[in-house]
């Protein structure tokens, strides 16, 4: 029943999708003096949560195999229009910092809207 509802379900794909860019994030951080390296991004969770159409394959049994694979809008893509460095390296450390605490911020909105959604759900239980 609870795994019905729309806030939960787009409340766990916002977790899902900020985890996903802060290994991105920690990606391109680790990779900031590789000659070459590309900074690479998600799209935004706007845009993949309108593209998950909810046709992915699910197993039913724990003997079924599972898609491994992400969907297309968490997988990681170059960030285009940025200068790099002489060595062809375009992560900006300041920039990737900003990031990371845009994401901590989506994140956060994620587990209170958790929260708030299982306060009410009690109280109209009658245990909260």
């Amino acid at each position: 029943m609870f795994d019905q509802l729309e806030i939960l379900s787009m409340a766990r794909g916002l977790a899902t999708h900020s985890a996903a860019r802060q290994s991105v994030v920690a990606q391109n951080l680790a990779q900031a003096d590789t000659a070459g390296y590309k900074a690479r991004d998600l799209a935004s969770f706007g845009e993949s949560y309108r593209a998950s159409t909810g046709l992915a394959l699910r197993s039913t049994r724990t003997g079924h195999i599972a898609d491994s694979t992400p969907p297309p809008a968490l997988r990681p893509h170059v960030e285009r229009g940025i200068d790099g460095d002489p060595n062809g390296n375009t992560v900006s450390i300041e920039s990737q910092m900003v990031k990371s605490a845009e994401i901590r911020t989506q994140h956060e909105m994620a587990l209170s809207v958790y929260r708030t959604t299982l306060g009410i759900l009690r109280t109209t239980l009658g245990r909260g």
